[in-house]
């Protein structure tokens, strides 16, 4: 027997069993079975706008519970607090194995908020959707109109680019962020420098310590309910990476 085929004896099983040349390795493959899966919405928006997401992920296995939340009654501390809080108590009467999170847009900013401050020792992965990871813009250029207050509240004012998501540094946990590039909103657009959502840079969704990175044509207020979105949000709950 040459050299060669000697060689290939032992290549070959490393590529079966997930080694040498079979892919990224490092990135452990997940079952859906005894999971948990905690979904948080947007601003001013209900459990309701995660519905579909919450119908896919329980079809897929998953335990799911679709957070409601008064987004626009208090300031990201303590909504974060109390929320995951609360979330973290319904996952547990499941004893899951990993707990995981789906967020939309601020619901992103309750999760690096409560884990800078809290540990979750069973934490899985994490999957943001248009998150303002470094504020927003908008926030910056009508922040301080009459009615923002109103329509957003304490959470919406501390959403800037120099407000609570900017000053919360690097994520240490496995996470995924999808954001759009289609504004349904022009107006707010113009105020966003470069590609957006109608809400959120393409640049202002990464942050410093994040797994994977995905643009998709959506808008902010519709991601979540896509059907690729949801597609590669189950995927990279499952593998730690989108699917390119």
């Amino acid at each position: 027997m040459g050299t060669f085929q000697i060689l290939l004896l032992f290549l070959i099983p490393l590529v079966f069993c997930g080694y040498g040349f079979a892919g990224p390795s490092e990135n452990k493959i997940t079952s859906p079975e005894n999971e948990c899966v905690i979904l948080l919405h947007g601003l001013a928006r209900t459990r309701n706008s995660m519905g579909a997401m919450e119908k896919a992920l329980s079809r897929e296995g998953y335990r799911v519970v679709n957070m409601e939340y008064p987004s626009r009654k208090f300031g990201i501390e303590k909504l974060a607090n109390d929320t995951i809080s609360k979330a973290l108590i319904q996952c547990q009467a499941f004893f899951p194995k990993r707990i995981h999170f789906v967020t939309h847009s601020l619901g992103g900013i309750l999760v690096r908020q409560y884990l800078s401050i809290n540990q979750i020792e069973n934490l899985g992965r994490v999957v943001m959707l248009s998150p303002p990871n470094k504020g927003s813009q908008v926030v910056d250029k009508i922040g301080q109109l009459p009615g923002f207050y109103w329509l957003n509240g304490p959470a919406g004012l501390q959403l800037g680019t120099d407000g609570i998501p900017s000053k919360l540094g690097a994520v240490h946990f496995e996470l995924g962020v999808i954001t759009g590039n289609k504004s349904i909103n022009f107006i707010l657009s113009l105020l966003i420098p470069g590609e957006d959502d109608g809400k959120v840079s393409i640049d202002n969704a990464k942050v410093d310590g994040m797994s994977d990175f995905l643009v998709l044509p959506h808008s902010h207020p519709f991601i979540m309910k896509s059907e690729d979105v949801i597609h590669q949000t189950k995927y990279f709950l499952q593998h730690g990476y989108f699917e390119k």
